[in-house]
């Protein structure tokens, strides 16, 4: 098969010299591309930390790093538009949150956070100010950042994209029960149209994940297991 797999964190800019983003380091899709890459596959692997990878010497493995959503999502757009690709595994912790602009109250406005009310000290109203800068100015007293939805780029594979072939989406919640986990799973992977969705919580992201559907269910399995499982349930869906 010809396989892409996502990995790692996306850098969300505030402005030039900051940003926001997530604790994740591409680890886990990091090993699914490698696994893959054994058995005999041939791998595109997109990824924000290419320093935790082992890039074999080989014409079957690609890496390709990225920093930004727009990198990932300009990257997978390129890949699953040139129409080779058998599966994508897409295992990025992508950003839910672009940056929309960074704002100073107007000097007479206040934010009440124990009622959450803008108050205005002149007849004008509340208002904010756009500081938007290549580097924000650190002598306001305080700044607001407003964050505006990103697309969604696993639900853009099918509907934007028209990928036909085998889609792999990770879900990560925190705080849940296994059957709270594996409701919001399955929804989430029909969602997306994807044939197989890897699941876990945070708490026990190093030891575990449910993967399915497997024979009508999902399936416990241990996290040193996961990527040959997962690429056995990709094979035996191409074959």
């Amino acid at each position: 098969m010809n396989v892409l797999v996502t990995a790692g964190n996306t850098l969300v800019p505030i402005d030039r010299v900051r940003c926001l983003t997530n604790v994740f380091t591409g680890r886990t899709g990091a090993a699914i591309a490698r696994c893959a890459w054994e058995r005999g596959h041939r791998v595109t692997l997109l990824t924000s930390h290419p320093e935790v990878v082992e890039a074999p010497p080989d014409e079957r493995w690609v890496l390709a790093p990225y920093r930004t959503f727009d990198d990932l999502q300009n990257l997978m757009h390129e890949q699953v538009m040139r129409g080779k690709l058998d599966a994508v595994i897409h295992c990025a912790a992508v950003s839910d949150y672009l940056a929309g602009g960074i704002f100073a109250p107007r000097e007479g406005t206040h934010f009440r956070p124990e009622n959450g009310h803008w108050e205005s000290d002149n007849t004008a109203g509340p208002a904010l100010i756009d500081r938007t800068a290549g580097k924000v100015k650190s002598d306001e007293p305080e700044l607001w950042l407003r964050l505006v939805r990103a697309p969604k780029l696993i639900d853009c594979i099918r509907r934007d994209w028209g990928f036909r072939g085998l889609l792999v989406k990770f879900k990560l919640e925190v705080g849940v029960s296994d059957e709270q986990l594996l409701a919001v799973a399955e929804r989430s992977r029909q969602q997306s149209a994807a044939d197989f969705l890897v699941a876990n919580t945070l708490e026990g992201a190093s030891e575990w994940a449910f993967l399915g559907p497997l024979e009508g269910q999902y399936q416990r399995v241990l996290r040193p297991e996961l990527a040959e499982r997962l690429l056995i349930a990709l094979e035996q869906g191409h074959g």
